[in-house]
Parts: structure tokens; sequence; C-alpha cells
């Protein structure tokens, strides 16, 4: 069982730049977001990393599996830079990473960070050494590194050593109790070579990702005590739709709450010819959800019930979430401050006004029965009262939202101009 009597302790890390982007000291909690796109299609992977950056991905990472892959990370790079997405670049190794930096240094220079998986990297002596090589390689280029352990690709030398020992002992810890601490000491042991490398701690990002939400939430519990490390939070394999978002927020709300994690990601499975950014969208919203960040105005609708049998309220949230979505890349560069911007699209007289007026914009639509009148609420005043079709409601909401963030939310004036 999860202790949820814990006292909440603050997890202070040092701080480590990927790029432009800082990650632990204090800093906001950053999100990111992995391709699926094939990586030595440059063309395709940069314009997926560019789609990932402006639904709100603050760094994105690709697979670096292949010679192919490996070469094209340079390119991936400079379409990136050319279409203005300054989102670092991290370069996600298994098995031939120490190939593959050495061999391609184009590559190695373009990435803004490795992501290093230490049960991938070789076994026995082997590992160390290759693992070392790849170190070596971020040390020469100046580069951070995450040292990723995750729970089905454990260290398996260490978890049989473990439980030998659990047995000589009889220390009645169960095979589960086992790999989560594992974990966290190959985490700790990898971290420890990786600074006998020549590393700094200011240059190593620590995870150690599990599929079941109690596991990672008692791992990372466990992890941020013995580490000042930044940490990526993320529980892997979450699975597909309302599972997948469901048993992430379960868990990432929980450390982050208690102020555990650095930067987080929502590994979510899409249906196929899905929509990638779905899993940017999730774990932004955690972070508003907890208050820690705000990356998009947040849409308050009603959840429907027998009084809101017309479907009209949940097409206009439905649009609204999406025009909001779409004018994003645009608004954050040309109205600072509207990721504050709340709007409520309500279905009935219950909560409908109460809710509109507590919002920045917003509309109570008619419920079962009730007049066709869709009042409009801007800063908690009753400003107009909208009718007629949904087409004509849609435009003439939208309109009064673009209205209100090019009202509210101006460009600051360069200085010396008035």
């Amino acid at each position: 069982m999860i202790d949820m009597s814990q006292p909440l302790h603050f997890h202070r890390t040092v701080p480590v730049l990927v790029g432009h982007v800082q990650v632990g000291g204090g800093a906001p909690v950053v999100v990111q977001s992995m391709t699926m796109t094939d990586t030595a299609d440059a063309r395709a992977t940069a314009q997926q990393c560019i789609e990932l950056a402006e639904a709100g991905s603050e760094m994105v990472r690709v697979t670096v599996n292949t010679p192919e892959a490996a070469a094209a990370v340079a390119e991936i790079k400079q379409r990136m830079l050319d279409a203005g997405c300054r989102a670092p670049l991290i370069g996600d190794f298994h098995y031939n990473g120490h190939l593959l930096l050495t061999r391609f240094p184009d590559a190695a220079r373009a990435l803004d960070k490795y992501r290093i998986n230490p049960g991938n990297v070789g076994t026995g002596k082997r590992r160390d050494e290759q693992f070392t090589t790849i170190c070596k390689v971020a040390v020469d280029h100046g580069k951070p590194v995450r040292i990723g352990v995750n729970g089905g690709s454990l260290n398996q030398e260490l978890v049989m050593a473990r439980m030998q020992e659990n047995t000589d002992r009889e220390q009645g810890l169960t095979s589960d109790e086992i790999i989560n601490e594992c974990m966290v000491l190959s985490a700790l042991q990898s971290t420890d070579l990786a600074l006998e490398a020549g590393l700094t701690r200011n240059q190593i990002i620590i995870s150690c990702k599990l599929s079941r939400p109690r596991d990672l939430i008692a791992v990372y519990r466990d992890l941020s005590k013995k580490t000042s490390q930044p940490l990526h939070l993320g529980l892997t394999e979450a699975g597909m739709g309302i599972k997948g978002l469901v048993w992430s927020a379960s868990a990432l709300a929980i450390l982050l709450n208690e102020h555990i994690g650095d930067t987080i990601r929502v590994s979510l499975t899409p249906r196929p010819g899905g929509d990638r950014r779905e899993e940017v969208y999730a774990a932004c919203e955690i972070l508003q959800a907890l208050g820690l960040r705000s990356f998009s105005p947040s849409i308050t609708a009603c959840p429907g019930c027998g009084r809101t049998t017309s479907t009209t309220f949940q097409a206009l949230a439905e649009l609204i979430q999406g025009y909001v979505r779409t004018m994003m890349p645009v608004w954050k560069e040309t109205h600072p401050g509207v990721e504050t911007m709340t709007v409520a699209v309500m279905g009935c007289v219950v909560n409908g006004p109460g809710e509109s007026k507590a919002a920045n914009i917003g509309i109570s639509l008619p419920g079962t029965g009730e007049s066709p009148n869709c009042p409009v609420f801007i800063d908690g005043q009753h400003t107009t009262t909208l009718r007629g079709t949904y087409d004509e409601l849609a435009t003439a909401f939208q309109q009064l939202i673009d209205d209100y963030v090019a009202r509210t939310y101006r460009q600051p004036d360069p200085v010396g101009h008035h």
C-alpha cells in the first residue's frame, strides 16, 4: 500500500542544462515527449519534433538505433532550427550507443542530451566499458546524459545477486521489493560510474521507470532521498487511452505533489494513426491541474446529464478546445500570459452561470426545456446573450475569445516606444 501519511519533503536537485532548458535546480518541471517516426527519415522525424514542440513539449527525444538513424540526426536538428524550433533534441540509445556515438560524431554534436539505459549497454565487464564510452563522448562534447533505468530491461545480474542475498540472509523481501531496490541501486551505481568517467553532477539526470503506479511511487520516494540529481518521471508502457492517462496521472500527481520530479513524460500508446501530441497535452494538463505550470487556456465544461440532452455544449467545448490548441503556438509568441486564461462552456442553468462568471470568458448554453438563450460572461460580468444555430453560436463565441485575447494579453511595447 502507498503510505499517504508520509511527510512531504523537498527534493533539492542540482541544475542540469539541456540545450537552453534548465532541468532541476529549482526550475519549473519540464515536459518532454518522444517521436514514433523512423529516425532515418529525417524529414518526417523533424516534422514530428516540431509538432510535439508546438504542442508544448519542451524537449523531444528520438531513438538512435541504427547507423542510418545516427546519420540523420544532424539533418533533423538543422531542420528543426530552420523551422524556428529550439526544443532540445535527445538521443535514445540502447545496445549500440557506444558505437553510434563514436562513429557518427555529427550526431554526438547535434544532440543536446544522450539517454543511456544501463541495462542495455552490454553484460559483465563490457557493460561498464561501453557505458563509460558513452559518458566520455558526452564529456568530450559537453553534453548531459540521462541514466534511464527501466523495469523491463533491468540488469538481471544485479537482480539475481540481490535475490540470492535475500535468500541467504533470510531477509523476507518480495520479488517486487527486490526489483524496486535494484532499480534504485542500478541508477546510483551508474551515476557513480558516470562521474568516474568525467561527467559532473551538473550533467546527469536519472530516471527509474516502471509500469505500475505503486511501484513507481515507492521507487522515486526512495531515489529522491538518496540522490540530488534531477529526476525524470514517467510511467513506462502506461498503455492506451483512458487507462494510460489515469495510471500515469495517478502516479505522477502524487510524486509531483511531494516535490519529486524535474521533468516528465506521459508514455501513451496511440491508436493506429493516432496523434502523438496527445501525450504532450496529457503531461501539460497534469502540471496545470496541480498548479505547477500553465501551458494553455483551461477549458471548463460540464459532463452532461439528463438536463442536457442537446449535444450543442459538447460540440462547442470540443471546438473551442481544438481552436485554443491550434492557436497556442501563435498566441504564446504574440500574447504572453494567455496560457493563464480560463474559458467555460456549460450546458444548463444549474452550474452554467456560476462557472461562466468564474472564468475569464464563459458561455452558459440552455439545457433541456430552458429558453434558447446563451448568456456570455466576461470577467464575471454578463456582457451579451447569444442566440441562433450551432454554427452561429460557435462563430460568435470564438470571435469573443479572439477579442478577449487581443484586448487582455498584449505584447509589451518595446523599450523606448510609447
